[in-house]
């Protein structure tokens, strides 16, 4: 079995920059990411140009985030085609997005179309070698108001890999998003690992006072997204869970969400979660001896 490799996210339109920063820290990945829109970057350009930063290095680009509304508006899913059509030039095998919506409506009325787009777009991604994961993100979405992603729940994933049926199709999960819905991210994983393409690595702390005193509604904070190491989760049961399942994929980092590390403190703690994921896995792969 490969090992799972640890790296962090990037955003793409700072990530030539940023790269040169993160470059020899230990980030054995790297995912570069949009949201919305590409914001005029050239991919073809920069896909060349981080080549030229990673050159040397023992690092590899192996996705490209392009967060967007695909069912919603006609130009996300031309941006999220020429996105599955450029990232072989990153070397990544991975492109990860939202499901789509149909903003501010419930979450079942857009599953005729989501099929109609993501068979089509799932299809792109197989032609061109990648796999295509679905963030498991709210974007502050509910089930009757959804915004622009239906795949945060369990609930739409069952009608979701009913419609596409594509092998290369899956989920890009994070424990974050499912915690934030009072889901145990743990049990969850054993149940649809197999279906997980991609991993984030971002966690949460939930205070449960707060939940007793004051519910979810938002009136009162009740749960806070951290670095792993500073979250709830525990980290060496989904290591164990997904190497259980045959992935052999990386996880990244996700971090510029923790109330503590960050500003100043981001690498800080962006070092901290990459040691202790790295530790979580049990460390670096050593070859049996008698194992030929």
């Amino acid at each position: 079995m490969k090992q799972i490799r640890i790296g962090t996210c990037v955003p793409g339109t700072k990530a030539e920059e940023w790269l040169k920063g993160f470059a020899g820290k230990g980030f054995e990945t790297f995912s570069i990411n949009f949201h919305m829109s590409l914001e005029g970057t050239d991919l073809d350009k920069l896909a060349l140009n981080t080549e030229k930063i990673l050159a040397g290095t023992d690092s590899k680009i192996t996705t490209v985030g392009y967060y967007c509304n695909p069912i919603q508006y006609a130009e996300h899913r031309k941006t999220l085609e020429k996105v599955i059509c450029t990232a072989e030039k990153f070397g990544a095998t991975h492109v990860s997005t939202f499901a789509g919506a149909w903003e501010g409506k419930p979450v079942e009325s857009a599953y005729e179309e989501f099929g109609k787009v993501f068979r089509e777009l799932a299809d792109l991604a197989e032609e061109k070698g990648v796999k295509l994961g679905i963030e498991n993100c709210l974007m502050d979405g509910t089930w009757e108001h959804a915004t622009c992603n239906i795949g945060f729940n369990p609930k739409a994933w069952e009608v979701m890999f009913e419609e596409v049926k594509n092998d290369n199709f899956g989920l890009e999960w994070e424990p974050t998003h499912q915690m934030v819905q009072l889901i145990d991210p743990v049990t969850e994983l054993r149940k649809w690992c197999k279906k997980i393409v991609h991993v984030h690595g971002k966690d949460a702390t939930i205070d449960w006072d707060a939940v007793r005193h004051g519910g979810i509604s938002g009136a009162v904070p009740f749960v806070w997204h951290r670095m792993p190491g500073f979250g709830d989760t525990n980290w060496r049961d989904i290591i164990s869970i997904l190497r259980s399942n045959g992935y052999e994929d990386d996880i990244c980092i996700e971090g510029y969400h923790d109330p503590v590390y960050r500003g100043e403190l981001e690498m800080t703690g962006q070092l901290h979660a990459l040691n202790y994921l790295k530790w979580c896995r049990g460390g670096e792969f050593t070859p049996t001896p008698w194992e030929k």
